[in-house]
């Protein structure tokens, strides 16, 4: 098949797929006379595979481990779990992260009175002023 029709059996687009090859993440296509990428089954089923571990967060170098994994009948599956633990990690990580951001968003907007006076909690604190203030308003609360 195609690139059109691999990246359709795949749901990786055209230019991804050429990116992955460009990179080495998956092997070149073979080519027609008229120098036309030529895919088969397991290709397909590659770009498959990768599109789900990118779906799931999985870096480009993690993918590629995953791959030379999933390649190799004499894997252990610790590998496997560990990298997939690892990525929990990094995501808990993250999410942690993301939900701290957040809560510090929530707050700011909460104190913005979001009428026509210029005072704004949000830009103040962008701008790096009142951050001092709120700490130390914390502090003497504890």
């Amino acid at each position: 098949m195609n690139i059109g029709e691999a990246s359709l059996a795949s749901g990786v687009s055209a230019k991804m797929i050429r990116y992955y090859e460009e990179i080495g993440l998956i092997a070149p296509a073979g080519r027609t006379a008229a120098n036309y990428r030529v895919y088969d089954a397991d290709s397909v089923n590659q770009l498959r595979f990768v599109r789900r571990a990118r779906s799931l967060g999985f870096s480009l170098e993690e993918t590629e481990r995953l791959l030379k994994l999933w390649g190799d009948k004499a894997r252990a599956s610790a590998e496997v779990k560990a990298l997939a633990v690892s990525h929990i990690e990094d995501l808990d990580r993250k999410i942690a992260e993301m939900q701290a951001m957040r809560d510090t968003l929530a707050e700011l907007a909460d104190n913005c009175h979001g009428d026509n006076r210029p005072h704004c909690p949000i830009l103040a604190d962008l701008a790096g002023r009142d951050g001092a203030a709120k700490a130390s308003k914390k502090a003497s609360r504890n």
